[in-house]
């Protein structure tokens, strides 16, 4: 059901469209970065640093060279031209290798996030789900042993770190309740995360609060 790649975080189309302006008209990777793409991120960043300064610094140099003879009587210079064409190039090279691995980021997280709506799209005209009978419920519970029934409800209490770990999970949480269009109450006590399941459309327990509950317990472990 989760259209986004595993272990990706999903991004929201104006997110993405941000990471895009971030990456091709400032600094290649910084949108990368803000969408969680910390591999790529981090890479175009360092490729388009390294760059910039590979070809700075050279060009740098010879200014530096001609504005200490502006004040005195010599002779300019010998400038290796050669030496300088050839670093300045290959820190634009680097520049040019950012912004392009930038670009193909910045397409793949617009990918991802007209798939994440499409899906939600999806999930928000599907036809309601029907309530469980009785009897199954008990096989249905038994999928989530972690989760105690509470009338028509389900819920189970997480337990973190600390408080940052705790809302770093809700958001998590809030990411994949959009995508499956299904949302649980949620209770937070600092590091400790109530949340609730049940299906209002039906009435009671669907097969959609379980399968979103099994998807919560495998998100508490990342």
């Amino acid at each position: 059901m989760k259209p986004s790649s595993p272990g990706r975080k999903p991004v929201s189309r104006a997110k993405a469209r941000n990471a895009q302006l971030l990456n091709l008209l400032a600094t290649p990777g910084l949108g990368s970065l803000l969408c969680g793409r910390w591999i790529a991120g981090t890479g175009q960043l360092v490729l388009a640093v390294a760059g910039f300064f590979i070809f700075f610094i050279p060009v740098a140099g010879m200014l530096a060279q001609y504005y200490r003879l502006a004040s005195i009587d010599a002779p300019p210079p010998l400038i290796d031209w050669a030496r300088l064409l050839t670093e300045a190039g290959t820190g634009i090279g680097l520049v040019i290798l950012a912004w392009l691995w930038s670009a193909v980021t910045s397409a793949s997280l617009l990918r991802e996030a007209s798939a994440d709506n499409l899906q939600a799209l999806k999930n928000f005209a599907a036809p309601p789900m029907p309530k469980l009978e009785e009897n199954q419920i008990a096989p249905a519970l038994a999928t989530v042993p972690q989760w105690q029934r509470q009338n028509d409800m389900i819920s189970r209490t997480f337990q973190f770190k600390d408080f940052p770990g705790a809302m770093k999970f809700v958001n998590a949480v809030a990411a994949l309740a959009e995508q499956a269009w299904h949302h649980p109450d949620i209770d937070i006590r600092w590091n400790k995360v109530t949340l609730t399941l049940t299906t209002h459309d039906a009435g009671g327990l669907t097969q959609k609060d379980f399968d979103l509950a099994r998807q919560l317990d495998q998100l508490s472990l990342r």
